[in-house]
């Protein structure tokens, strides 16, 4: 088949398989993958080592490891404090420590097991922040925390490429010498780099930026430039793409680079998915499902409860660390690109890239579903990840010191900050409850005293200065965890008025028949005020519209001006 007939064939059949797998909720990944192992040696036979895909592969990886690099914003990490580096290196430490263990149980080398257990380590970025979007739970406490693992995830993974890369080629050299040159070399590449920010980038993007299409051309000559200098330096290309990146995050430029050409990678990653399903060794893998199966398990099941330990141990609620480790039960985009490079490097052979792989494709099709459902699974394993729940320890001198308190205000989020300010400047005196340390640290209010706890914790409820409150108000717009701690209170007797929050009118009518008071619904609220601020104005404009219309027929036309 011709070339060009061959791709646009092989795009139309990749159309329907990402609608299909839309259907699903699966990610285009898994579509992808499954397409070129139809268009494969194993399937059709159409893409055997075509150098035009394996072109446009390198390019979307180039791409993806730019916009990685354009988007590091350490500011996250620094938000969400300590917990964030510590689960994230945690993480990656012990699942690729127990993965190393596994393949060594099946009999694989140490070499190959090593790279089986880094693959498991990691996870999708792309896939996690886009399912926890849709979910609307990126700007939780376990969304904001995932996120901050990822960053760390992200970098911990371009270390071990860096490392791979440069010590993967040494063969005629002493260990000391390899890691002199290519600390180095390193050097070098990072001071260009250093200059290029200082002196040529800002003036140079000033000059591009004056034109959108001239600006996504610069991004991705840019990102590959960078790389070609890195991969002749003996770095890989990847390592380039990702300084390249760097080198840019700090511009005014980033985000209007970054957005447009999230298009352009997804279209070039497209190729990198196929041509890694067209190498898959589909006979290979299925005489190592027994592998597959057991690889898949560890991360699905394996991989939360390890996040879920850690920050148990930091002292963070189990529902937070449950929350936080479940979307983190896959193998990751760069789990596959750092299998082929080491395939390419002759330390791993095609069946480990294809047991990774294969991997790959169970749980990112399995977690998705686990994601979407996590609550149905928190409530169905909740009794017995109990065990693991050491954030009762962190039960403070607020509840112990029994302060005197007009009301029990849980949340403090945006909507409970503005709440809290309301109150304690009326002379109110509010002890504020919230599971999110950095906000506890953050309290800077005379009348406002906080504690750690949640909502949901019936024994902890009980440590509450309820009986003094006359209103407890929970600005958690969360129908479960709401409906939870009115049961709570209703369970103590509480004789005060409770007000919830909700987002929707049918949480809010739940909430209600369950027993609340009052519901506020923030976004009803809002939109009511925006209504009466924008009829106030469209009434002033039309008023001054007219006003301006009559002017000129006050004067008698034959009079001169």
């Amino acid at each position: 088949m011709h070339s060009f007939a061959l791709i646009a064939t092989i795009l139309s059949i990749t159309a329907l398989a990402g609608l299909l797998a839309t259907r699903l909720r699966q990610p285009m990944i898994v579509a992808f993958i499954g397409v070129g192992i139809v268009v494969g040696p194993v399937g059709t036979g159409w893409v055997v080592a075509d150098s035009t895909i394996e072109l446009l592969a390198r390019m979307g990886i180039a791409v993806l490891l730019f916009l990685v690099g354009l988007r590091l914003d350490m500011h996250l990490i620094r938000m969400t404090g300590s917990i964030a580096v510590v689960t994230g290196l945690g993480q990656v430490v012990f699942t690729a420590a127990i993965g190393y263990l596994l393949c060594i149980g099946f009999g694989m080398d140490a070499v190959a097991a090593l790279y089986v257990g880094l693959a498991l380590a990691f996870s999708s970025t792309i896939i996690i922040v886009k399912l926890l979007s849709d979910t609307r739970e990126l700007e939780q406490l376990h969304g904001r925390i995932a996120v901050g693992l990822l960053i760390v995830q992200d970098l911990v993974v371009i270390l071990v490429m860096i490392a791979v890369n440069a010590f993967g080629r040494t063969t005629d050299s002493t260990v000391a010498a390899a890691v002199a040159g290519t600390a180095l070399k390193g050097l070098g590449l990072l001071a260009a780099i250093a200059i290029l920010m200082k002196f040529a980038l800002p003036w140079l993007l000033r000059q591009v930026a004056r034109s959108q299409e001239l600006l996504v051309l610069f991004g991705i000559a840019y990102a590959v430039s960078v790389a070609t200098v890195t991969e002749a330096l003996g770095f890989s290309s990847e390592v380039g793409a990702f300084l390249a990146g760097v080198s840019l995050a700090a511009t005014p430029y980033r985000d209007a680079l970054g957005a447009r050409m999230v298009s352009v990678r997804d279209f070039l990653l497209l190729f990198f998915f196929l041509d890694l399903g067209a190498g898959l060794d589909v006979a290979e893998a299925a005489g190592h499902m027994p592998q597959v199966v057991m690889l898949s398990l560890f991360v699905l099941v394996g991989k939360p409860l390890i996040v879920m330990v850690i920050m148990s141990a930091k002292r963070y609620p189990i529902r937070v660390g449950f929350a936080t480790g479940l979307p983190l039960a896959q193998i990751s985009e760069f789990s596959l690109i750092l299998a082929a490079l080491g395939l390419s490097l002759g330390h791993i052979t095609a069946t480990t890239v294809s047991v990774i792989t294969v991997t790959g494709l169970v749980t990112i099709g399995g977690s998705t579903y686990l994601i979407l459902y996590s609550r149905a699974l928190y409530q169905r394993c909740e009794r017995w990840l109990r065990v693991f729940d050491r954030a009762g320890n962190r039960r403070e001198e607020p509840t112990q010191t029994n302060p005197e308190v007009d009301i029990v205000l849980f949340g403090l989020g945006r909507f409970g900050r503005h709440i809290a300010d309301q109150l304690s400047s009326t002379g109110h005196r509010v002890l504020a409850v919230d599971f999110d340390p950095q906000r506890l640290a953050a309290n800077e209010r005379d009348r406002v005293t906080v504690v750690f706890g949640s909502a949901e914790d019936l024994h902890f409820l009980q440590t509450l200065p309820l009986p003094q409150a006359k209103f407890v108000i929970s600005t958690i717009a969360l129908a479960d965890v709401n409906t939870a701690l009115l049961h709570g209170l209703h369970h103590y007797e509480y004789q005060g008025h409770v007000l919830m929050t909700a987002h929707t009118p049918h949480d809010a009518e739940l909430l209600s028949r369950a027993g609340a008071d009052l519901v506020l619904e923030p976004f009803s609220l809002a939109a009511e005020k925006a209504d009466e601020i924008l009829t106030r104005l469209t009434r002033n404009d039309e008023h001054h519209t007219k006003s301006h219309d009559a002017t000129p027929t006050e004067q008698d036309p034959a009079e001169p001006e």
